[in-house]
């Protein structure tokens, strides 16, 4: 690879990064508005099909650019951007915790009261966020693996969709036993909220299926890779 590839992978590496980070810090703060865009009334336990929180809407980002990183770049700098969520999702919290002890003065267009009830339950989301982002995209990043392994880095619809369903499923799950085992939303929505979330992730995980093919397909075009082959040494 020339410097002036290996400088532009490199650009777009970071770039990639911080698209990432950013769709992570934001999910964490926006996540208790709910929203319901389901034409037709359905209801699953008492909870109506597609009622999700918008924390939702940013998060399948994260997952379809790790598996354009682990196609590209490999495991180990895949990795290394779950790791770098994981210290700007703490930075978030304490940047949180500080503006919450920073009393607001008087003409303030946001007091304290509504500070914290934007921003009152982000400690606990960020914990229940992390914890199953920490469990969703180590699955995600390794089972995508073992599927590139497995088929020779052929079949890349098969491990971009078998990796984001089984890392999505493992997600929801855990969110919602946190944030209700901390009473942040109660337990008679969890079955309901669970099952829409994972056939809405789902359904983005299989609609984000040809933005990953033409990703790949750049990337293989301008650095001359072949299939399963990742770029190296940057």
């Amino acid at each position: 690879m020339t410097e002036n590839n290996k400088l532009l992978a490199q650009n777009i590496y970071l770039i990639l990064a911080s698209l990432f980070i950013a769709s992570l810090v934001a999910s964490n703060l926006i996540f208790q508005k709910f929203f319901y865009w389901y034409p037709f009334d359905l209801k699953i336990f008492d909870v109506k099909l597609f009622e999700i929180s918008v924390g939702l809407l940013p998060y399948p980002i994260t997952f379809l650019i790790t598996d354009i990183l682990s196609e590209i770049y490999g495991k180990k700098k895949a990795n290394q951007v779950v790791i770098a969520g994981i210290f700007a999702s703490l930075f978030s919290l304490l940047i949180i915790y500080v503006g919450k002890l920073a009393p607001a003065t008087s003409w303030s267009s946001v007091n304290d009261a509504t500070f914290n009830v934007v921003f009152g339950a982000a400690p606990l989301a960020v914990l229940a966020s992390m914890l199953a982002y920490l469990f969703a995209q180590f699955v995600d990043i390794r089972v995508y693996h073992f599927w590139k392994a497995f088929t020779k880095g052929k079949h890349l619809w098969l491990r971009n969709n078998f990796s984001t369903f089984s890392s999505q499923f493992i997600d929801t799950l855990t969110v919602l036993l946190l944030l209700c085992s901390f009473e942040i939303i109660a337990w008679n929505k969890f079955l309901g909220l669970l099952i829409s979330g994972v056939i809405f992730k789902i359904l983005i995980a299989a609609l984000d299926t040809p933005l990953l093919y033409i990703a790949v397909y750049l990337f293989r075009k301008k650095f001359n890779l072949q299939p399963g082959e990742e770029i190296q040494n940057i």
